[in-house]
């Protein structure tokens, strides 16, 4: 008997220790999804997109750079976000193709836009670059004036929201268009909100268009009853503005207001031209007024003609 349990014993050992094995591991920490997401953060991968349009502009994270295999001649588009009192430098190295399949020299452009499309001016970097035919790397850049809290609406001051990257050839031989370039883009910023100029005003909203392609209005709606408040990472876009109202708004819209327009257009031309009709015509049957026309004389009687002389008359 005592032989027999002892036999059994490690035997026991062994399923106890296959039964608590899985809870040891369940019950080991785990990496907190925050530290991942962290880590991730600290270090993002490169895209490998371009946009051909505003419309469809690939968009970069903050601290994220493109690497973009493109075709000489093609537009790229990139967007990315600033704020308020940054200072954004965007820096574009291109290498070309061999120079053995190359015609000429190339020129290469990068440009930026803000939020409304337009067309910012830099202060700083080779914006236009032209490499010789031996060339194998061109290298363009663009630093951005200071982006300011607010501005005048009829200035082109640089303001906080979505900014984009064209970068183009502009000078190339025929021949050299679709050869094959590696595009690598890098946007960096300095500064801050405590640097933004001017003091005393602030943005409503950042210029940041509502685009969103590839899906259509209803799709894009939120949901009945859904919370409509956007993510803290998502740029936000400015709502419209409501329409001012007036005391002479309602007698411009409705569906029968070009009827009761044009009953009244037509009255007031029938009035004036039955009054220009009495004071342009000339007076008919009337007698001008004034002293009454004295009456006339009666013609003096005339004596009787002489009788013809007849000399056979005694």
């Amino acid at each position: 008997m005592r032989t027999s349990i002892r036999a059994a014993l490690p035997a026991l050992v062994l399923g106890l220790t296959a039964l608590t094995a899985p809870a040891a591991v369940a019950a080991s920490p785990s990496p907190s999804p925050s530290a991942s997401a962290s880590g991730g953060s600290a270090a993002k991968a490169p895209l490998n997109s371009a946009g051909t349009s505003f419309l469809t502009a690939t968009t970069l994270a903050p601290g994220q750079d493109a690497s973009v295999a493109a075709s000489t001649g093609d537009y790229l588009y990139w967007a990315f976000a600033a704020s308020e009192g940054q200072t954004d430098t965007v820096r574009v190295d291109v290498e070309l193709p061999p120079s053995a399949d190359r015609h000429g020299a190339q020129t290469w452009t990068v440009e930026l836009f803000d939020g409304l499309r337009r067309r910012q001016s830099c202060t700083a970097g080779p914006q236009n670059a032209t490499a010789e035919q031996s060339a194998a790397t061109v290298t363009v850049a663009c630093t951005l004036r200071q982006i300011r809290s607010w501005a005048e609406p009829w200035s082109g001051d640089p303001l906080p929201g979505t900014y984009y990257v064209r970068l183009s050839v502009g000078d190339v031989p025929q021949a050299d268009l679709g050869l094959a370039a590696q595009v690598k883009l890098h946007v960096g910023a300095k500064g801050g909100a405590d640097d933004a100029q001017p003091e005393g005003g602030s943005l409503k909203a950042p210029l940041v268009p509502p685009v969103n392609p590839g899906s259509t209005a209803a799709a894009s709606a939120p949901a009945a009853g859904a919370s409509a408040a956007p993510s803290a990472g998502a740029p936000h876009a400015a709502a419209p503005a409501e329409p001012e109202s007036h005391w002479y708004s309602d007698l411009f819209s409705g569906w029968n207001t070009r009827w009761w327009w044009t009953i009244a257009g037509g009255a007031l031309a029938a009035l004036a031209g039955v009054a220009g009709y009495r004071l342009t015509r000339h007076p008919r049957g009337h007698r001008p007024t004034g002293a009454p026309v004295p009456r006339q004389a009666a013609p003096a009687p005339q004596p009787p003609a002489p009788a013809p002389y007849d000399p056979y008359r005694n």
